[in-house]
């Protein structure tokens, strides 16, 4: 048998209610415990919404971050097209012979 947990998601809401109880006092360790969630949880949540106000991970990403995503999406858009160009050149070199 496994000891590992099951992947659970949580809506907003239920994540801003476990920020405001933290907020409000509560020690991060009863919260944790009375609402069975994994350690690194609330404080990635409470630091989400102290940073933007947004529990989305795009809204949560460094400038560099973002950059990186952008910048693989140009990477694979050019090998692509690298590709159709060959492709395209090998067709027409057999059309010319």
């Amino acid at each position: 048998m496994s000891d590992r947990r099951i992947r659970r998601s949580f809506t907003e809401e239920f994540k801003k209610q476990m920020v405001q109880l933290y907020l409000n006092g509560k020690s991060s360790s009863d919260i944790i415990r009375e609402y069975d969630l994994t350690a690194s949880s609330l404080p990635k949540w409470v630091n989400q919404f102290s940073n933007t106000g947004s529990f989305k991970e795009k809204d949560n990403m460094t400038d560099e971050q973002k950059e990186l995503i952008e910048l693989k999406k140009r990477n694979q858009q050019l090998e692509m097209e690298n590709d159709i160009l060959k492709q395209a050149a090998l067709i027409m070199g057999r059309k010319s012979k």
